[in-house]
């Protein structure tokens, strides 16, 4: 009879838990996503001369950008902290603190919104934003005709202005024009709402034709000080000798224009919501788009973490320690998105 003892099997692997196994994994390639970026904007920014650090250009607020920092350091803390309670089994405190953390990631996003609204509102977005002087101007003027437009819209939508081609702007200016001087009004339309818009008309034909002007000049590459179009812009050209031209468009024209009409008394108020400040910004496109790529793709990281802090909250008082890992490897993820806004916060509000 044999007394040779079984040989022991052989464990394989790394003596950690699969799931962590697995997540340290996925962090790898999470990590190698975010140098993508990362790298890609330290060669734009190096490769571009004149790159926008002023705020007011960009409207970067770096106050909010360095209180969302101490957030997500704070809330790394408290899922420390969970997990550490999880592991002595203090499985309500574990809560408490994993709840901390989950408030505090929506405290996050809360203020990356407000950051975003700024933006937004200042038209601070991929491909809208004019990078010297020219698309300045006429960045201008289409914002200029949309405002017209939507006033003109006000005419045709209520019926005061019965039309098939409610975007012929030139057969409406002419027909508003001459609403004032309506004897009657259209059935389908309220008495106080076409006596409203018999005020506003010659208030809204002017305001067209300060566009329409600013828009022939722009064609015609003419200063406003000259016309840009019909007889006086037909003989100021013929005057001109060989090789001259009528002096450009010039930036500082168009500036000057629009604060003239945002202080009108009548149309100013149209012209100041509905007009950005004509403020060219090189780089400012390229500038945007890598803003909302790297924090919108890091809100959405944000809001995974979210989803599983809130995964273990759903167990409530069920919560045990089969959870331990769970709340480990969400940490483990946690810190990473934590990481990671530690690298971008710098990059993209300070330097």
């Amino acid at each position: 009879m044999s007394h040779t003892a079984k040989p022991t099997a052989l464990k394989m692997g790394i003596p950690i838990p699969n799931s962590k196994l697995g997540l340290w994994l996925f962090l790898g390639t999470e990590i190698m996503f975010f140098t993508a970026f990362i790298g890609s904007y330290i060669v734009l920014r190096l490769g571009s001369k004149g790159w926008p650090t002023d705020t007011h250009d960009t409207h970067i607020n770096v106050f909010l950008g360095g209180l969302n920092t101490f957030v997500l350091i704070v809330s790394s803390y408290l899922v420390v902290v969970s997990h550490e309670a999880m592991a002595q089994k203090n499985f309500s405190k574990a809560r408490m603190y994993l709840l901390g953390t989950l408030i505090l990631a929506f405290v996050f996003l809360g203020i990356k919104s407000i950051e975003y609204y700024g933006k937004i509102s200042n038209d601070i977005l991929p491909g809208h934003i004019a990078e010297t002087s020219s698309q300045a101007i006429k960045k201008a003027s289409r914002e200029l005709e949309v405002v017209v437009r939507k006033r003109f819209a006000a005419y045709t939508s209520s019926g005061a202005i019965p039309t098939e081609r409610p975007n012929d702007m030139v057969n409406l200016v002419i027909q508003i024009e001459a609403l004032p001087k309506a004897a009657t009004r259209p059935e389908n339309v309220n008495e106080e709402t076409f006596k409203a818009l018999q005020v506003s008309a010659p208030v809204d034909v002017a305001l067209h034709s300060r566009w329409m002007d600013l828009h022939q000049h722009i064609v015609a590459n003419v200063s406003l000080k000259k016309p840009a179009t019909g007889p006086e812009y037909v003989a100021a050209s013929a005057k001109l000798e060989p090789g001259e031209k009528l002096p450009e468009l010039e930036y500082s024209e168009v500036t000057a224009l629009l604060t003239e009409m945002k202080a009108d008394k009548t149309y100013g108020t149209y012209v100041t919501h509905g007009v950005f400040e004509p403020h060219p910004v090189v780089y400012g496109n390229i500038f945007a788009s890598i803003y909302f790529l790297m924090t919108g793709f890091h809100a959405i990281h944000v809001i995974v973490g979210m989803i599983l802090f809130a995964v273990v909250l759903r167990q409530g008082s069920k919560l045990d320690g089969k959870w331990t890992d769970f709340v480990e490897n969400s940490g483990l993820y946690w810190h990473f998105v934590d990481l990671v806004w530690i690298f971008l916060f710098p990059m993209l509000y300070i330097i």
